[in-house]
């Protein structure tokens, strides 16, 4: 599992990573419209998830507001050719309501489906592509992104490579 960690000392610095997916996911655009990609984020309450997917979408070409999908469960969005679904499963009390809920069937080619909480839609949430965690360090974040497939690789790469000018926390890449 390819791993790479980074300290997000602030606000600005969430949004220099979203804007870093953003160029990752347009330019994996074609193996996406032909597989689909899974986007997972995990964290307590407070820890950047939604902010991180907010600076994701502008960095995308969103204009306006991203809302949380916290009460409506899920927020579309159309990004260049891809639809991306922004996901959060916080409400769930087990994998059963995300059965119940049809969400499976959005999971295809051509979608980038983004979720916080995929641990409440366990096991039943395919598997991500990439996975996010943050967690609160000091003032900022702390935050490990995980590729578990080869388009995740090729995106984590990519990320990697636009952070480099960026200082990592000590041992971390």
């Amino acid at each position: 599992m390819d791993t790479f960690t980074v300290l997000l000392a602030d606000e600005a610095a969430t949004g220099t990573l979203g804007a870093a997916v953003a160029r990752a996911l347009l330019a994996e655009q074609q193996a996406i419209a032909q597989r689909g990609f899974i986007w997972t984020l995990t964290g307590d309450l407070g820890a950047g998830k939604t902010a991180l997917v907010r600076a994701c979408l502008h960095g995308l070409g969103v204009k306006g507001p991203v809302k949380s999908p916290t009460f409506s469960l899920l927020e579309p969005y159309v990004v260049s050719s891809l639809d991306f679904y922004h996901f959060d499963f916080f409400r769930f009390r087990n994998s059963a309501e995300f059965s119940a809920a049809g969400f499976r069937e959005l999971f295809s080619p051509g979608r980038i489906c983004v979720v916080e909480w995929p641990e409440r839609a366990a096991p039943l949430l395919p598997a991500a592509d990439l996975e996010t965690t943050l967690s609160v360090a000091d003032s900022g974040r702390l935050c490990t992104l995980s590729a578990h497939s080869e388009l995740g690789s090729a995106c984590l790469k990519r990320i990697r490579a636009t952070w480099e000018p960026h200082q990592a926390p000590d041992g971390a890449r």
